[in-house]
């Protein structure tokens, strides 16, 4: 089965981690299996920003992201070119390096 190395997050994953997920699983389906908090705030439907993560390798592997996730893309805090809604990205047979950022954009947290 394949791994996905989550690099180090100062609030979700301070030392980073190693989790092992079966193909066909997303991202951010594996992060909350494996007890990494990361934020998901549309219930994984793909209408926000928040579970947005920066595949640092295997990013080849996952499944294409279409246009709804694109446009989404746009609006994320730190968009680069390998940036992937952890909700909507697939793992494959890969395994993958993945960094969550630093914000996201989300305005029931920020109003606290």
């Amino acid at each position: 089965m394949p791994i996905i190395k989550i690099l180090p997050h100062h609030e979700i994953c301070p030392n980073g981690a190693s989790i092992e997920v079966s193909p066909g699983t997303s991202i951010c389906e594996a992060l909350l299996e494996n007890k990494i908090a990361i934020e998901h705030a549309c219930d994984m439907v793909a209408a926000c920003t928040t579970c947005h993560v920066i595949v640092r390798a295997g990013a080849s592997s996952l499944n294409e992201a279409d246009e709804t996730e694109e446009d989404l893309l746009d609006k994320a805090w730190g968009l680069e070119p390998n940036s992937r809604l952890s909700c909507q990205a697939i793992v494959a047979q890969q395994d993958l390096t993945v960094e969550i950022p630093k914000y996201s954009i989300n305005h029931a947290k920020e109003n606290h």
